[in-house]
């Protein structure tokens, strides 16, 4: 499907999260309902996934793919686009699930659950049960999701856990934190990549992307390819990654990390 990169497997990153935008300037555009340019934006969806587990396959990254597909501001959308979303979510997971078990894809989810209708959590649990022995690239969807919130949540898990006396105060350190937030066991994002040419974050993963490399991309999401993102890709294998260093101590901090 995708042509072959010239970028060593020690400069692909291993972790690409993604802010999807622009679907509905692409309906608006073409005088079409906002649902529509939703609609073509699953497409992407699929074609981006596909693209990333095969270049895990034959290039050796990206490892996680995390895309931000539904934010906790969403509900403030009209009933109509968001019954519509909650019903795409739905029919997208029942569609893409043998394209997942074809490519070895692991699927998981992270937001909170309050507010989903019941069968996007009944199909998302069922595609993360149907996945959970896959090796190959880990899919997420960040749905009914907020940084502020995920943070938010884990300090509040850590407040239980210093109450119950089972966690010292004195031993909170960021791998406390971390280790209590929706991405747990993921590695931080290398890559961030957003779409539509926004200069912004929008309360996106921003306790993991401290020290990730973005990458705006003018094209909107429902025409955003798999050339655009191999061009985000070798912008990335193109950077040098100081991670607070200086030039002179840089060494290993340009290579992927483990």
């Amino acid at each position: 499907m995708g042509a072959d990169l010239d970028i060593p497997r020690e400069r692909m990153p291993r972790h690409v999260a993604i802010i999807m935008d622009g679907n509905g300037r692409w309906a608006v555009q073409r005088g079409m309902d906002r649902v529509r340019g939703h609609q073509q934006g699953a497409t992407t969806v699929r074609t981006i996934v596909t693209e990333c587990a095969r270049l895990r396959e034959h290039h050796g990254g990206p490892d996680f793919l995390t895309l931000y597909s539904f934010s906790l501001e969403n509900w403030k959308r009209p009933v109509e686009e968001v019954s519509a979303l909650m019903q795409m979510y739905v029919d997208y997971l029942r569609r893409e699930l043998p394209t997942m078990m074809d490519n070895n894809i692991r699927y998981r989810r992270i937001g909170r659950s309050d507010k989903l209708p019941p069968a996007v959590l009944d199909e998302t649990q069922r595609v993360i049960d149907a996945t959970a022995a896959n090796t190959g690239l880990t899919l997420t969807l960040a749905l009914n999701y907020g940084s502020r919130a995920e943070i938010v949540d884990a300090v509040r898990a850590i407040a239980v856990e210093v109450q119950a006396g089972r966690l010292d105060p004195a031993a909170i350190d960021e791998k406390a934190i971390t280790d209590r937030l929706y991405t747990a066991g993921m590695p931080d994002p290398d890559l961030l990549i957003r779409t539509a040419g926004e200069m912004r974050i929008s309360n996106y993963l921003l306790w993991q992307i401290s020290y990730a490399e973005l990458v705006v991309s003018p094209v909107l999401w429902p025409d955003f390819g798999v050339a655009d993102l191999h061009k985000a890709l070798r912008q990335y294998a193109g950077r040098r990654r100081r991670f607070g260093a200086l030039d002179s101590d840089l060494g290993a901090a340009n290579s992927r990390p483990a």
